[in-house]
């Protein structure tokens, strides 16, 4: 078990850890960390990006955050931004004094430093070059995002900032063994500016996370089964909500847990699978077979927990 060392938290103008935001709230630069571990975090994964759901999203790249003893995978997606003119600068682990620790990603007007991270889609490890903010509408730039241009106008193609170079591994940590990047002075001055924490969406979305044990880096070995979505609460999350309230309610046995979180884990393969042989989309037979698959494992978690009560009652 990796140790964890707790490291404290400095805000300038809020207190509030990243794991407690309940709701977008002003902060100032966030100097450290919350937590630190003594082992590494897998490489950022290579995966396809879904298309933009809607007009104003802006894309939050994965990252692999930490659980009590584990690491585990909170896939990248679609969000609304907290207001028009916001960017977000992605999270990153660092390795300092012979622990990794996590800085907490946040919105800001201008992109700060997230550790040289390559997380693809525009977040290439300096800067975002998918899109730009104009006149209070978010512009994406299609050479980088996967945006449907029959649906959302507002884009435009610009192929200069697109590095056509072998992916390789994708270190997801800065220090020794990792990235060498060093803040830039503009990232420095954004570092600077005052920030807005992660939404509850956001927040929703890395707690919908640590409960599907696909995620885990221990079940997945670094490559998670459904490393992106096009937006927060899709059906799979919402399942494994549910499957985490029966077996913390005593309502799903071990044996009916491991049953559905397997085939959670064939679904969301399958939705892997089907959006990388079809550029990040699915079309009209694989939703409806995936529906017809998530509509047995509800039933089934429905029945599981249903039976068990009437049992307790007995």
């Amino acid at each position: 078990m990796p140790k964890r060392t707790l490291i404290r938290v400095v805000l300038l103008a809020v207190c509030l850890p990243l794991g407690l935001a309940l709701m977008a709230t002003p902060a100032s630069a966030q100097i450290a960390v919350g937590i630190s571990i003594r082992v590494a975090p897998p490489a950022i994964p290579v995966y396809v990006q879904p298309p933009c759901p809607t007009e104003g999203y802006l894309w939050t790249p994965g990252y692999w955050a930490h659980g009590e003893t584990d690491y585990y995978w909170v896939p990248g997606v679609w969000v609304a931004p907290p207001s028009a003119g916001m960017l977000w600068t992605p999270g990153y682990w660092g390795f300092e004094g012979g622990v990794y620790g996590f800085h907490a990603g946040y919105w800001g007007p201008h992109i700060g430093f997230y550790g040289g991270v390559n997380y693809g889609f525009g977040y290439g490890g300096v800067g975002f070059v998918g899109g730009e903010w104009r006149g209070g509408h978010f512009a994406y730039n299609t050479a980088v995002l996967n945006v449907n241009t029959t649906v959302i106008h507002n884009t435009f193609v610009d192929r200069t900032v697109v590095v056509n170079a072998s992916v390789g591994v994708r270190a997801s940590f800065n220090g020794p063994g990792g990235t060498v990047a060093v803040a830039t002075a503009q990232e420095r001055m954004a570092s600077a500016e005052v920030h807005v924490q992660p939404t509850a969406e956001q927040m929703t979305h890395e707690h919908s996370a640590s409960l599907d044990k696909s995620n885990f880096a221990s079940a997945n070995h670094g490559r998670p089964a459904n490393p992106a979505m096009s937006r927060v609460g899709e059906r799979a999350h919402n399942q494994q909500e549910r499957i985490a309230n029966g077996v913390a309610s005593g309502k799903m046995t071990p044996g009916e847990t491991a049953k559905v979180e397997n085939q959670e884990a064939h679904i969301n393969q399958q939705v892997k699978d089907d959006r990388a042989a079809n550029g990040g989309k699915l079309n009209a037979a694989e939703k409806k077979q995936v529906n017809k698959e998530q509509n047995k494992t509800s039933k089934e978690i429905h029945n599981d927990k249903n039976k068990n009560k009437e049992k307790d009652k007995n």
